[in-house]
């Protein structure tokens, strides 16, 4: 347990490779790592390629646009930190690339496939903002 946050939730692991995605993340901006020599979306981020093995890369920002491609539910161990049933998601972002993400808000009974999603930013367990999915259809 996290003597901080007071919560068994793993903190974030920040590396040279991801810290843009981060950093992005506490502007509410979802960026994702781009290879500079082939221009293939990445994420999440690596220090290499997977088409052309380029050590280059920049970063693209987001849409924040998005489709459910899949979903779980989570309901135990129960954990302070969180809101149950846990609902998180598989996304794939008008990008091309995918992201997991929770779905606070969101009941698991409205869950569907292609559902339109949105990224939005919430506080983690240990008081970083990190991005959710939103119904973007209960929006409209």
């Amino acid at each position: 347990m996290s003597a901080e946050s007071g919560t068994r939730v793993p903190p974030v692991i920040i590396t040279e490779d991801n810290a843009f995605f981060f950093e992005a993340a506490a502007e509410r901006r979802l960026e994702i790592q781009q290879c500079a020599e082939c221009g293939r979306l990445r994420h999440p981020p690596t220090p290499t390629c997977a088409t052309c093995r380029s050590l280059e890369w920049g970063v693209v920002e987001a849409s924040g646009r998005a489709r459910l491609v899949s979903a779980t539910v989570i309901h135990r161990p129960i954990d302070p930190a969180f809101e149950y049933p846990l609902v998180v998601g598989l996304a794939e972002l008008e990008e091309g690339v995918r992201i997991v993400a929770d779905m606070p808000g969101v009941p698991p009974e409205s869950l569907r496939d292609g559902m339109p999603l949105r990224v939005d930013f919430a506080t983690h367990a240990h008081g970083m903002l990190l991005p959710v999915l939103r119904d973007a259809g209960a929006e409209s």
